[in-house]
């Protein structure tokens, strides 16, 4: 079995962050459930991983008799340069939908900001929540509205008064060790799936064995019949990436046969 099956799972198995709308004003899309086929489409070597996650939606979508979808990735340009993208426009019954797709990993910090939406950011300090909220609020929902956008949308016979605006946006998050009982009230906390750690304070996993999987496998579950580094192996392979100021996603085997995803992190 390839890698990207798994993944397909792993996409499957990650919960949306919120349900209905968000205090921002954002409305999560709820998906029909079904039973699904395996993933069977082909795809391009080295998809980045949020292309392989809208394929993944896409793949999805049709599954379902009641959902048509009109375009993917629709490029809006104006004068030849690129203005935007719109992920999806689907037709759900008789309701027509603009479809923005999302799925990130986040840890949440503290230190950062000072609401729960604002704690939540990338593995490598880059994003955060609050960030990837103000673009789609600011710049990719209003997109379906821009003067530009409306020559696409004439020439597939559409109106954006039409069309409802939903987020599909998945995550999987990650806390520190001492807040893995806390609770959230913003987010759904069924999304986190693990901790992170300092790359100084691994000391403490000594006796547990680890694994680290490309980036393109981070949707994936963890996979108990794979190469498990000893401590020593794993800290070997850890450096050059810490030193790059790159926080992996691990997966970590206790001596009791537990397993569970973490980050070590850089910073």
């Amino acid at each position: 079995m390839s890698s990207i099956p798994k993944n397909f799972i792993g996409y499957l198995n990650t919960p949306v962050l919120w349900q209905g709308k968000n205090s921002w004003g954002i409305t999560q899309y709820s998906m029909q459930k079904s039973i699904l086929a395996p993933f069977n489409s082909s795809v391009e070597k080295r998809l980045r991983l949020g292309k392989l996650v809208e394929r993944f939606v896409g793949f999805e979508l049709k599954q379902h008799e009641n959902i048509k979808i009109i375009v993917e990735n629709l490029q809006i340009q104006k004068q030849k340069r690129t203005i935007g993208e719109i992920d999806c426009i689907l037709k759900q019954d008789d309701q027509l939908i603009h479809l923005e797709i999302v799925y990130k990993f986040y840890l949440y910090d503290p230190e950062v900001g000072t609401t729960e939406f604002e704690h939540w950011i990338g593995p490598n300090r880059k994003d955060s929540f609050i960030e990837k909220l103000t673009k789609l609020k600011e710049k990719q929902l209003p997109l379906l509205y821009n003067p530009e956008t409306k020559k696409y949308l004439d020439a597939l016979q559409m109106s954006s008064e039409t069309i409802i605006q939903h987020v599909y946006f998945k995550a999987q998050l990650f806390v520190p060790i001492h807040l893995k009982t806390n609770a959230f009230k913003d987010i759904n906390s069924e999304c986190i799936v693990g901790f992170y750690v300092s790359f100084n304070n691994l000391k403490q996993f000594e006796d547990c064995k680890f694994s680290i999987p490309e980036k393109i496998d981070w949707l994936c579950d963890i996979e108990i019949q794979c190469a498990w580094l000893t401590f020593s192996n794993f800290i070997t392979e850890l450096e050059p990436l810490i030193s790059r100021q790159t926080s992996p996603l691990c997966w970590i085997k206790y001596p009791n046969g537990i397993t569970e995803k973490c980050f070590v992190v850089w910073w």
